[in-house]
Protein backbone atom coordinates (compact mmCIF):
# COMPACT_ATOMS: atom_id res chain seq x y z
CA UNK A 1 0.00 0.00 0.00
CA UNK A 2 2.77 2.11 0.77
CA UNK A 3 4.57 1.41 -2.32
CA UNK A 4 1.21 2.45 -4.40
CA UNK A 5 1.24 5.60 -2.25
CA UNK A 6 4.45 6.48 -3.37
CA UNK A 7 4.23 5.64 -7.32
CA UNK A 8 1.14 7.98 -7.57
CA UNK A 9 2.72 10.68 -5.61
CA UNK A 10 5.47 9.99 -8.02
CA UNK A 11 3.22 9.97 -11.27
CA UNK A 12 1.23 13.36 -9.40
CA UNK A 13 4.82 14.82 -9.64
CA UNK A 14 5.54 14.29 -13.25
CA UNK A 15 2.02 15.55 -14.34
CA UNK A 16 2.73 18.87 -12.54
CA UNK A 17 5.93 19.20 -13.73
CA UNK A 18 4.64 18.80 -16.96
CA UNK A 19 2.29 21.28 -16.79
CA UNK A 20 4.42 23.93 -15.34
CA UNK A 21 6.91 23.10 -18.01
CA UNK A 22 4.62 22.82 -21.06
CA UNK A 23 3.76 26.54 -21.25
CA UNK A 24 7.97 26.97 -21.99
CA UNK A 25 8.00 24.09 -24.59
CA UNK A 26 6.66 26.36 -26.85
CA UNK A 27 6.73 29.72 -25.45
CA UNK A 28 10.37 29.95 -25.84
CA UNK A 29 10.73 28.80 -29.29
CA UNK A 30 7.65 31.23 -30.35
CA UNK A 31 9.91 34.33 -28.32
CA UNK A 32 12.54 33.43 -30.82
CA UNK A 33 10.63 33.14 -34.18
CA UNK A 34 8.73 36.66 -33.09
CA UNK A 35 12.10 38.93 -32.51
CA UNK A 36 14.61 37.05 -35.07
CA UNK A 37 12.27 36.11 -37.66
CA UNK A 38 8.60 38.27 -37.70
CA UNK A 39 9.68 41.50 -36.76
CA UNK A 40 12.42 41.75 -39.48
CA UNK A 41 9.89 40.78 -42.06
CA UNK A 42 7.78 43.23 -40.52
CA UNK A 43 10.13 46.09 -40.87
CA UNK A 44 11.37 44.91 -44.18
CA UNK A 45 7.47 46.08 -45.13
CA UNK A 46 7.81 49.24 -43.59
CA UNK A 47 10.73 50.31 -44.98
CA UNK A 48 8.84 50.56 -48.10
CA UNK A 49 6.92 53.75 -46.77
CA UNK A 50 9.26 55.27 -44.70
CA UNK A 51 12.44 55.38 -46.71
CA UNK A 52 12.92 57.37 -50.05
CA UNK A 53 13.44 55.45 -53.44
CA UNK A 54 12.21 54.74 -56.46
CA UNK A 55 10.10 51.61 -57.54
CA UNK A 56 10.51 50.78 -61.07
CA UNK A 57 7.90 48.54 -62.03
CA UNK A 58 10.08 47.41 -65.02
CA UNK A 59 12.98 45.97 -62.79
CA UNK A 60 9.72 43.76 -60.76
CA UNK A 61 8.07 42.28 -63.62
CA UNK A 62 11.05 41.30 -65.28
CA UNK A 63 13.22 39.65 -62.64
CA UNK A 64 9.41 38.05 -61.38
CA UNK A 65 8.52 36.53 -64.91
CA UNK A 66 12.51 35.29 -65.00
CA UNK A 67 12.31 33.70 -61.41
CA UNK A 68 8.90 32.00 -62.04
CA UNK A 69 9.69 30.67 -65.81
CA UNK A 70 13.24 29.27 -64.80
CA UNK A 71 11.67 27.75 -61.93
CA UNK A 72 9.31 25.67 -63.93
CA UNK A 73 12.00 24.63 -66.67
CA UNK A 74 14.03 23.80 -64.05
CA UNK A 75 11.39 21.91 -62.05
CA UNK A 76 10.02 19.84 -65.38
CA UNK A 77 13.86 18.96 -66.31
CA UNK A 78 14.74 17.82 -62.64
CA UNK A 79 11.26 15.76 -62.43
CA UNK A 80 12.50 14.26 -65.72
CA UNK A 81 15.76 12.97 -64.14
CA UNK A 82 14.57 12.06 -61.21
CA UNK A 83 11.44 10.08 -61.53
CA UNK A 84 13.44 7.50 -63.56
CA UNK A 85 16.35 7.47 -60.56
CA UNK A 86 13.91 7.06 -58.01
CA UNK A 87 12.26 4.26 -59.72
CA UNK A 88 15.31 2.37 -60.60
CA UNK A 89 16.98 3.21 -56.50
CA UNK A 90 13.98 1.88 -55.30
CA UNK A 91 13.67 -1.09 -57.18
CA UNK A 92 16.50 -2.76 -58.28
CA UNK A 93 19.95 -3.55 -57.20
CA UNK A 94 23.63 -2.93 -58.96
CA UNK A 95 26.71 -2.67 -58.29
CA UNK A 96 28.35 0.39 -56.77
CA UNK A 97 24.46 1.45 -55.55
CA UNK A 98 25.61 1.73 -51.91
CA UNK A 99 28.07 5.07 -53.54
CA UNK A 100 25.57 6.29 -56.14
CA UNK A 101 23.15 6.56 -53.60
CA UNK A 102 25.06 8.96 -50.90
CA UNK A 103 26.56 10.75 -53.92
CA UNK A 104 22.67 11.77 -54.92
CA UNK A 105 22.23 12.32 -51.68
CA UNK A 106 25.12 14.88 -51.87
CA UNK A 107 23.80 18.08 -53.36
CA UNK A 108 20.82 17.97 -50.95
CA UNK A 109 22.74 19.50 -48.63
CA UNK A 110 25.73 21.00 -50.69
CA UNK A 111 26.50 24.85 -50.50
CA UNK A 112 25.37 26.52 -53.76
CA UNK A 113 28.70 28.33 -53.89
CA UNK A 114 30.32 24.46 -54.20
CA UNK A 115 28.16 23.21 -56.69
CA UNK A 116 29.08 26.59 -58.89
CA UNK A 117 32.54 26.16 -58.26
CA UNK A 118 32.02 22.31 -59.68
CA UNK A 119 30.23 23.11 -62.65
CA UNK A 120 32.71 26.08 -62.97
CA UNK A 121 36.09 23.89 -62.78
CA UNK A 122 34.39 21.72 -65.57
CA UNK A 123 32.88 23.75 -67.60
CA UNK A 124 33.99 27.11 -67.23
CA UNK A 125 36.59 29.26 -68.96
CA UNK A 126 39.55 27.59 -66.82
CA UNK A 127 37.39 24.07 -66.87
CA UNK A 128 38.94 21.07 -67.49
CA UNK A 129 37.24 20.40 -70.89
CA UNK A 130 38.34 23.58 -72.59
CA UNK A 131 41.65 23.50 -71.17
CA UNK A 132 41.89 19.63 -73.12
CA UNK A 133 39.99 21.25 -75.68
CA UNK A 134 42.05 24.06 -76.05
CA UNK A 135 45.53 21.89 -75.94
CA UNK A 136 44.35 19.27 -78.53
CA UNK A 137 43.08 21.81 -80.62
CA UNK A 138 45.55 24.37 -80.38
CA UNK A 139 43.05 27.24 -80.10
CA UNK A 140 44.18 30.14 -78.01
CA UNK A 141 40.10 31.04 -76.44
CA UNK A 142 38.19 28.76 -74.50
CA UNK A 143 35.30 27.16 -77.48
CA UNK A 144 32.75 25.76 -74.92
CA UNK A 145 31.39 28.81 -73.29
CA UNK A 146 28.53 27.40 -70.37
CA UNK A 147 29.11 30.51 -67.88
CA UNK A 148 26.64 33.02 -67.68
CA UNK A 149 23.81 31.21 -69.65
CA UNK A 150 20.78 30.37 -69.06
CA UNK A 151 21.29 26.77 -69.31
CA UNK A 152 24.16 26.91 -66.90
CA UNK A 153 21.60 27.89 -64.62
CA UNK A 154 18.70 24.85 -65.68
CA UNK A 155 21.82 21.92 -65.42
CA UNK A 156 22.79 23.91 -62.13
CA UNK A 157 19.80 23.23 -60.84
CA UNK A 158 18.83 19.93 -62.02
CA UNK A 159 22.05 18.60 -59.97
CA UNK A 160 21.55 20.46 -56.64
CA UNK A 161 17.45 19.03 -57.09
CA UNK A 162 17.72 15.62 -58.25
CA UNK A 163 18.37 14.50 -54.81
CA UNK A 164 14.86 16.00 -53.42
CA UNK A 165 13.29 13.75 -56.22
CA UNK A 166 14.37 10.57 -54.97
CA UNK A 167 14.31 10.95 -51.68
CA UNK A 168 10.59 11.81 -51.75
CA UNK A 169 8.91 9.76 -54.33
CA UNK A 170 11.58 7.05 -54.15
CA UNK A 171 10.80 6.59 -50.48
CA UNK A 172 7.37 6.41 -50.81
CA UNK A 173 8.11 4.35 -53.43
CA UNK A 174 10.15 1.66 -51.56
CA UNK A 175 7.53 1.66 -48.62
CA UNK A 176 4.47 1.23 -51.00
CA UNK A 177 2.85 -1.80 -49.54
CA UNK A 178 3.40 -4.67 -52.70
CA UNK A 179 0.43 -6.58 -51.30
CA UNK A 180 -2.10 -3.92 -53.96
CA UNK A 181 0.65 -4.18 -56.85
CA UNK A 182 0.24 -7.90 -56.17
CA UNK A 183 -2.84 -7.87 -56.39
CA UNK A 184 -3.58 -6.27 -59.98
CA UNK A 185 -1.29 -8.77 -61.61
CA UNK A 186 -3.57 -11.70 -60.22
CA UNK A 187 -6.00 -10.23 -61.77
CA UNK A 188 -4.58 -10.38 -65.01
CA UNK A 189 -3.00 -7.08 -65.05
CA UNK A 190 0.69 -6.62 -67.14
CA UNK A 191 3.60 -5.16 -65.05
CA UNK A 192 3.30 -2.28 -67.20
CA UNK A 193 -0.57 -1.67 -66.82
CA UNK A 194 -0.11 -2.34 -62.90
CA UNK A 195 2.42 0.76 -62.54
CA UNK A 196 0.81 3.03 -64.82
CA UNK A 197 -2.96 2.48 -63.25
CA UNK A 198 -2.39 1.27 -59.53
CA UNK A 199 1.36 2.48 -58.63
CA UNK A 200 1.33 5.75 -60.20
CA UNK A 201 -2.32 7.25 -59.40
CA UNK A 202 -0.60 6.14 -55.61
CA UNK A 203 2.38 8.00 -55.79
CA UNK A 204 1.07 10.90 -57.27
CA UNK A 205 0.61 13.05 -54.23
CA UNK A 206 4.47 12.63 -52.99
CA UNK A 207 5.37 13.69 -56.86
CA UNK A 208 3.42 16.52 -56.59
CA UNK A 209 5.08 17.48 -53.31
CA UNK A 210 8.32 16.69 -54.83
CA UNK A 211 7.46 18.81 -57.85
CA UNK A 212 6.48 21.84 -55.27
CA UNK A 213 10.07 21.17 -53.66
CA UNK A 214 11.84 21.70 -56.47
CA UNK A 215 9.73 24.53 -57.13
CA UNK A 216 10.34 26.65 -54.28
CA UNK A 217 14.06 25.58 -54.49
CA UNK A 218 14.34 27.38 -57.80
CA UNK A 219 12.28 29.99 -57.09
CA UNK A 220 14.41 31.31 -54.07
CA UNK A 221 17.65 30.25 -56.16
CA UNK A 222 20.38 33.05 -54.92
CA UNK A 223 23.67 32.12 -55.58
CA UNK A 224 23.53 29.44 -58.94
CA UNK A 225 21.81 32.49 -60.53
CA UNK A 226 24.64 35.06 -59.00
CA UNK A 227 27.50 32.59 -59.73
CA UNK A 228 26.90 30.77 -63.31
CA UNK A 229 23.96 33.58 -64.88
CA UNK A 230 26.02 36.14 -64.75
CA UNK A 231 24.49 39.96 -64.65
CA UNK A 232 22.75 38.92 -67.66
CA UNK A 233 19.73 36.97 -65.39
CA UNK A 234 17.84 38.60 -62.39
CA UNK A 235 15.82 36.63 -60.31
CA UNK A 236 13.48 38.45 -57.72
CA UNK A 237 16.25 36.90 -54.91
CA UNK A 238 19.09 38.39 -57.18
CA UNK A 239 17.25 41.91 -57.51
CA UNK A 240 17.09 42.05 -54.25
CA UNK A 241 20.52 42.49 -52.96
CA UNK A 242 21.48 43.94 -56.49
CA UNK A 243 18.74 47.14 -54.71
CA UNK A 244 20.13 46.69 -51.00
CA UNK A 245 23.82 46.71 -51.94
CA UNK A 246 24.31 48.08 -55.23
CA UNK A 247 21.94 50.71 -55.60
CA UNK A 248 20.60 51.62 -51.87
CA UNK A 249 17.13 51.68 -52.78
CA UNK A 250 15.63 49.75 -49.85
CA UNK A 251 12.10 51.13 -50.29
CA UNK A 252 12.47 48.71 -53.93
CA UNK A 253 14.21 46.09 -52.25
CA UNK A 254 11.94 46.05 -49.42
CA UNK A 255 8.66 45.87 -51.94
CA UNK A 256 10.38 42.86 -53.97
CA UNK A 257 10.82 40.95 -50.69
CA UNK A 258 6.58 41.41 -50.27
CA UNK A 259 5.97 39.96 -53.57
CA UNK A 260 8.57 37.00 -52.98
CA UNK A 261 7.06 36.14 -49.30
CA UNK A 262 3.50 35.79 -51.11
CA UNK A 263 4.81 33.73 -53.75
CA UNK A 264 6.58 31.56 -51.10
CA UNK A 265 4.14 31.29 -48.68
CA UNK A 266 1.52 30.50 -51.32
CA UNK A 267 3.77 27.19 -52.83
CA UNK A 268 4.84 26.24 -48.98
CA UNK A 269 0.89 26.38 -48.22
CA UNK A 270 -0.43 24.04 -51.24
CA UNK A 271 3.03 22.11 -50.35
CA UNK A 272 1.31 21.77 -46.78
CA UNK A 273 -1.84 20.80 -47.85
CA UNK A 274 -0.73 18.14 -50.41
CA UNK A 275 1.87 16.73 -47.99
CA UNK A 276 -1.36 16.46 -45.39
CA UNK A 277 -3.38 14.07 -47.71
CA UNK A 278 -0.27 11.57 -48.82
CA UNK A 279 -2.27 8.71 -46.98
CA UNK A 280 -0.91 6.17 -49.45
CA UNK A 281 -0.87 2.83 -47.83
CA UNK A 282 2.63 2.68 -46.68
CA UNK A 283 4.26 -0.66 -45.27
CA UNK A 284 7.69 -0.85 -44.23
CA UNK A 285 9.45 -3.86 -46.01
CA UNK A 286 11.67 -6.44 -45.25
CA UNK A 287 15.46 -5.42 -46.20
CA UNK A 288 15.67 -6.69 -49.45
CA UNK A 289 12.06 -6.74 -50.58
CA UNK A 290 10.75 -5.83 -53.77
CA UNK A 291 14.29 -4.88 -54.77
CA UNK A 292 15.66 -7.50 -57.71
CA UNK A 293 18.54 -7.30 -60.44
CA UNK A 294 17.18 -6.18 -63.34
CA UNK A 295 16.71 -9.19 -65.83
CA UNK A 296 14.81 -8.32 -68.78
CA UNK A 297 16.46 -5.68 -71.76
CA UNK A 298 14.26 -2.68 -70.87
CA UNK A 299 15.06 -2.54 -67.32
CA UNK A 300 18.81 -3.01 -67.83
CA UNK A 301 18.39 -0.27 -70.52
CA UNK A 302 16.99 1.99 -67.92
CA UNK A 303 19.05 1.37 -65.05
CA UNK A 304 22.34 1.63 -67.28
CA UNK A 305 21.12 5.18 -68.59
CA UNK A 306 20.27 6.15 -65.35
CA UNK A 307 23.86 5.36 -64.25
CA UNK A 308 25.40 6.81 -66.90
CA UNK A 309 22.93 10.55 -66.64
CA UNK A 310 23.78 10.23 -62.63
CA UNK A 311 27.49 9.89 -63.42
CA UNK A 312 27.75 12.39 -66.05
CA UNK A 313 25.20 14.80 -64.34
CA UNK A 314 26.67 14.28 -60.31
CA UNK A 315 30.18 13.21 -60.47
CA UNK A 316 31.97 14.95 -63.34
CA UNK A 317 31.26 18.53 -61.80
CA UNK A 318 32.43 17.35 -58.45
CA UNK A 319 35.27 15.56 -59.60
CA UNK A 320 36.30 18.01 -61.66
CA UNK A 321 36.25 20.72 -58.45
CA UNK A 322 38.63 18.05 -56.84
CA UNK A 323 41.13 17.60 -59.74
CA UNK A 324 41.06 20.90 -60.54
CA UNK A 325 41.90 22.00 -57.29
CA UNK A 326 45.15 19.80 -57.49
CA UNK A 327 45.60 20.88 -60.75
CA UNK A 328 48.30 23.82 -62.32
CA UNK A 329 47.79 24.93 -65.97
CA UNK A 330 49.05 27.19 -68.11
CA UNK A 331 46.02 29.61 -69.06
CA UNK A 332 47.13 31.19 -72.03
CA UNK A 333 48.30 27.82 -73.86
CA UNK A 334 46.01 25.49 -72.05
CA UNK A 335 49.20 23.27 -71.93
CA UNK A 336 51.39 22.38 -69.19
CA UNK A 337 49.17 20.51 -66.65
CA UNK A 338 50.22 19.20 -63.60
CA UNK A 339 49.57 17.91 -59.76
CA UNK A 340 50.39 20.30 -57.39
CA UNK A 341 49.17 21.31 -53.64
CA UNK A 342 50.33 24.47 -54.23
CA UNK A 343 46.65 26.20 -54.00
CA UNK A 344 45.74 24.18 -50.74
CA UNK A 345 49.16 25.89 -49.37
CA UNK A 346 47.92 28.96 -50.82
CA UNK A 347 45.52 28.97 -48.27
CA UNK A 348 47.40 30.13 -45.76
CA UNK A 349 49.41 33.02 -46.93
CA UNK A 350 48.91 36.32 -47.59
CA UNK A 351 50.95 36.54 -50.58
CA UNK A 352 50.37 40.45 -51.27
CA UNK A 353 50.30 41.43 -47.79
CA UNK A 354 47.21 43.57 -47.97
CA UNK A 355 45.68 44.53 -44.53
CA UNK A 356 42.45 44.20 -45.11
CA UNK A 357 43.22 40.49 -46.07
CA UNK A 358 41.50 37.59 -44.37
CA UNK A 359 43.21 34.32 -44.79
CA UNK A 360 40.79 31.75 -46.38
CA UNK A 361 41.68 29.59 -43.17
CA UNK A 362 40.51 31.73 -40.91
CA UNK A 363 37.15 31.92 -42.91
CA UNK A 364 37.04 28.27 -42.80
CA UNK A 365 37.41 28.62 -38.87
CA UNK A 366 34.96 31.31 -38.96
CA UNK A 367 31.99 29.08 -40.64
CA UNK A 368 33.04 26.35 -38.15
CA UNK A 369 32.22 28.61 -35.26
CA UNK A 370 29.25 29.74 -36.55
CA UNK A 371 28.05 26.32 -37.74
CA UNK A 372 28.40 25.37 -33.99
CA UNK A 373 26.67 27.77 -32.68
CA UNK A 374 23.58 27.25 -34.88
CA UNK A 375 23.59 23.91 -33.68
CA UNK A 376 23.35 24.61 -30.36
CA UNK A 377 20.86 26.96 -31.27
CA UNK A 378 18.67 25.31 -33.27
CA UNK A 379 18.92 21.91 -31.52
CA UNK A 380 17.96 23.19 -28.37
CA UNK A 381 14.76 24.98 -29.87
CA UNK A 382 14.03 21.86 -31.70
CA UNK A 383 13.62 19.60 -28.98
CA UNK A 384 11.56 22.24 -27.20
CA UNK A 385 8.97 22.24 -30.06
CA UNK A 386 9.10 18.81 -30.58
CA UNK A 387 8.26 18.19 -26.63
CA UNK A 388 5.32 20.89 -27.49
CA UNK A 389 4.21 19.54 -30.36
CA UNK A 390 3.81 15.48 -28.72
CA UNK A 391 2.38 17.07 -25.13
CA UNK A 392 -0.03 19.51 -26.35
CA UNK A 393 -1.68 18.39 -29.54
CA UNK A 394 -3.55 21.38 -29.98
CA UNK A 395 -0.24 23.91 -29.91
CA UNK A 396 0.80 21.44 -32.84
CA UNK A 397 -1.78 23.08 -35.55
CA UNK A 398 -0.24 26.40 -35.18
CA UNK A 399 2.95 25.84 -33.71
CA UNK A 400 3.96 23.53 -36.80
CA UNK A 401 3.30 26.09 -39.62
CA UNK A 402 5.02 28.74 -37.81
CA UNK A 403 8.19 26.78 -37.26
CA UNK A 404 7.80 26.20 -40.92
CA UNK A 405 7.84 29.82 -42.22
CA UNK A 406 11.52 30.17 -42.40
CA UNK A 407 11.75 27.06 -44.80
CA UNK A 408 9.95 29.42 -47.52
CA UNK A 409 11.27 32.41 -46.65
CA UNK A 410 14.35 33.41 -48.83
CA UNK A 411 17.99 33.64 -47.40
CA UNK A 412 18.48 37.04 -49.04
CA UNK A 413 14.73 38.22 -47.64
CA UNK A 414 15.92 37.15 -44.36
CA UNK A 415 19.24 38.83 -44.31
CA UNK A 416 17.79 41.86 -45.37
CA UNK A 417 15.29 41.78 -42.80
CA UNK A 418 18.58 41.10 -40.78
CA UNK A 419 20.37 44.06 -41.92
CA UNK A 420 17.70 46.92 -41.14
CA UNK A 421 16.34 45.11 -38.05
CA UNK A 422 19.55 44.94 -36.04
CA UNK A 423 21.29 47.68 -36.78
CA UNK A 424 21.88 49.68 -33.94
CA UNK A 425 24.25 48.79 -31.10
CA UNK A 426 24.65 46.14 -28.80
CA UNK A 427 22.13 44.33 -31.86
CA UNK A 428 23.81 44.86 -34.94
CA UNK A 429 26.58 42.82 -36.85
CA UNK A 430 29.90 44.75 -35.69
CA UNK A 431 28.75 44.10 -31.93
CA UNK A 432 26.56 40.86 -32.24
CA UNK A 433 28.13 38.43 -34.10
CA UNK A 434 25.66 35.83 -33.26
CA UNK A 435 22.62 37.86 -35.68
CA UNK A 436 24.91 35.15 -38.11
CA UNK A 437 24.10 31.55 -36.54
CA UNK A 438 20.64 33.06 -35.42
CA UNK A 439 19.77 33.25 -38.73
CA UNK A 440 21.28 30.03 -39.68
CA UNK A 441 19.17 28.74 -36.92
CA UNK A 442 15.85 29.73 -38.82
CA UNK A 443 16.50 27.81 -41.29
CA UNK A 444 17.82 24.51 -39.76
CA UNK A 445 15.25 24.45 -36.95
CA UNK A 446 12.44 23.20 -39.19
CA UNK A 447 15.04 19.88 -40.24
CA UNK A 448 15.78 19.35 -36.44
CA UNK A 449 11.88 19.21 -35.79
CA UNK A 450 10.90 17.18 -38.36
CA UNK A 451 13.92 14.91 -37.67
CA UNK A 452 12.92 14.83 -33.65
CA UNK A 453 9.16 15.41 -33.40
CA UNK A 454 8.28 11.72 -35.19
CA UNK A 455 11.15 9.77 -32.99
CA UNK A 456 10.12 11.35 -29.80
CA UNK A 457 5.84 10.53 -31.05
CA UNK A 458 7.15 6.89 -31.24
CA UNK A 459 8.02 6.57 -27.64
CA UNK A 460 5.13 4.89 -25.16
CA UNK A 461 3.78 6.74 -22.52
CA UNK A 462 4.05 2.85 -21.11
CA UNK A 463 7.31 3.58 -20.86
CA UNK A 464 7.55 6.78 -18.89
CA UNK A 465 4.91 5.56 -16.43
CA UNK A 466 6.95 1.95 -15.82
CA UNK A 467 10.17 4.01 -14.74
CA UNK A 468 8.18 6.72 -12.99
CA UNK A 469 6.69 2.93 -10.77
CA UNK A 470 9.94 2.09 -10.00
CA UNK A 471 10.71 5.48 -8.29
CA UNK A 472 12.77 7.30 -11.16
CA UNK A 473 12.29 11.74 -10.97
CA UNK A 474 11.11 13.26 -14.13
CA UNK A 475 14.59 14.55 -15.19
CA UNK A 476 16.09 10.99 -14.63
CA UNK A 477 12.86 9.57 -16.98
CA UNK A 478 14.16 11.98 -19.31
CA UNK A 479 18.06 11.24 -18.93
CA UNK A 480 17.40 7.71 -19.20
CA UNK A 481 14.22 6.75 -20.97
CA UNK A 482 14.12 9.64 -23.72
CA UNK A 483 17.23 10.78 -24.01
CA UNK A 484 18.56 7.28 -25.09
CA UNK A 485 15.52 6.85 -27.58
CA UNK A 486 16.04 10.72 -29.31
CA UNK A 487 19.38 10.63 -28.93
CA UNK A 488 20.04 9.14 -32.87
CA UNK A 489 17.44 11.87 -34.39
CA UNK A 490 19.06 14.73 -32.31
CA UNK A 491 22.50 13.92 -33.70
CA UNK A 492 20.79 14.08 -37.23
CA UNK A 493 19.39 17.36 -36.76
CA UNK A 494 22.28 18.66 -35.58
CA UNK A 495 24.44 17.22 -38.98
CA UNK A 496 21.78 18.99 -40.91
CA UNK A 497 22.14 22.60 -38.87
CA UNK A 498 25.55 21.92 -39.08
CA UNK A 499 25.73 21.57 -42.91
CA UNK A 500 23.02 24.02 -43.16
CA UNK A 501 25.39 26.66 -41.58
CA UNK A 502 28.63 25.64 -43.05
CA UNK A 503 26.87 26.33 -46.65
CA UNK A 504 24.64 29.26 -46.18
CA UNK A 505 25.09 31.95 -48.52
CA UNK A 506 22.56 34.05 -48.90
CA UNK A 507 21.59 35.71 -45.43
CA UNK A 508 25.36 35.89 -44.76
CA UNK A 509 26.28 37.58 -47.39
CA UNK A 510 23.82 40.55 -46.22
CA UNK A 511 25.45 40.10 -42.09
CA UNK A 512 29.23 38.96 -42.18
CA UNK A 513 31.81 42.05 -41.92
CA UNK A 514 34.61 42.19 -44.43
CA UNK A 515 36.49 41.05 -41.57
CA UNK A 516 35.04 37.95 -40.56
CA UNK A 517 34.13 36.29 -43.74
CA UNK A 518 32.67 32.71 -43.95
CA UNK A 519 34.21 29.98 -45.96
CA UNK A 520 31.24 30.71 -48.60
CA UNK A 521 31.63 33.52 -49.10
CA UNK A 522 35.37 33.17 -49.24
CA UNK A 523 35.06 30.89 -52.69
CA UNK A 524 32.65 33.82 -53.86
CA UNK A 525 35.45 36.57 -53.37
CA UNK A 526 38.04 34.51 -55.05
CA UNK A 527 36.14 33.42 -58.26
CA UNK A 528 34.92 37.01 -58.36
CA UNK A 529 38.70 37.79 -59.02
CA UNK A 530 41.26 37.77 -61.89
CA UNK A 531 43.89 35.59 -61.57
CA UNK A 532 45.22 31.71 -61.94
CA UNK A 533 46.15 31.69 -58.23
CA UNK A 534 43.24 33.17 -57.00
CA UNK A 535 40.93 30.75 -59.03
CA UNK A 536 43.07 27.79 -57.67
CA UNK A 537 42.80 29.20 -54.07
CA UNK A 538 38.63 28.66 -54.64
CA UNK A 539 38.76 25.68 -55.91
CA UNK A 540 40.62 24.44 -53.08
CA UNK A 541 38.62 25.80 -50.76
CA UNK A 542 35.31 24.83 -52.28
CA UNK A 543 37.01 21.00 -52.72
CA UNK A 544 37.38 21.12 -48.69
CA UNK A 545 33.89 22.36 -48.23
CA UNK A 546 32.44 19.30 -50.70
CA UNK A 547 35.13 17.46 -48.25
CA UNK A 548 33.09 18.72 -44.99
CA UNK A 549 29.39 17.86 -46.60
CA UNK A 550 30.32 14.92 -48.07
CA UNK A 551 31.42 13.36 -44.55
CA UNK A 552 27.83 14.79 -43.10
CA UNK A 553 26.32 12.63 -45.34
CA UNK A 554 28.40 9.70 -44.51
CA UNK A 555 27.25 9.75 -40.72
CA UNK A 556 23.89 10.45 -41.54
CA UNK A 557 23.45 7.22 -43.67
CA UNK A 558 24.85 5.46 -40.46
CA UNK A 559 22.24 6.67 -38.34
CA UNK A 560 18.70 5.06 -38.88
CA UNK A 561 15.93 6.42 -37.53
CA UNK A 562 12.34 5.26 -36.38
CA UNK A 563 9.51 7.77 -37.75
CA UNK A 564 11.38 10.00 -39.84
CA UNK A 565 9.38 11.94 -41.95
CA UNK A 566 10.42 13.90 -45.33
CA UNK A 567 10.68 17.73 -45.05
Amino acid sequence: MVRSSSSLNILTGIKQFVKKTGVLLWFLPLAFLAVFFLTPLINIFAVMFTHPGVINVRAILQPLWFTIWQAVISTLLTMMIGLPAAYVFSRFTFPGKLIFRLLTTLPFILPTVVVAAGFTALLGPRGLLNSALMQSLNLDNPPFLFMNTLGAILIAHVFYNTSVVIRVVGSALSQLDPRIEQAGQVLGATPVKVFREITIPLLRPSIWVAALMVFLFDFTSFGVILLLGGPKFSTLEVAIYTQTLSMLNLPMAGLLSLIQLFCTFGVTFLYSKINGKRTIPLMPRLKGEGIRVPVHIREKIIVRFVIIFLVLLLILPLGALAARSVTQTDIGTGTGSRFTLAYYRELFINRQDAFFYVPPAQAALNSLIYASVTVLISVTFGILVAYAQVRKRAVRRWLDPLIMLPLGTSAVTLGLGFLITFNRPPLDVKSFPLLIPLAHSLVALPFVVRTVQPTLASIPGSLREAAAVLGASPWRVWREVEAPIIGRAVIVGAIFSFTISLGEFGATSFLARPETPTLPLAIYRFLSQPGALNYGQAMAMATLLMLMCAISIGLLDKVQLVGQSEI
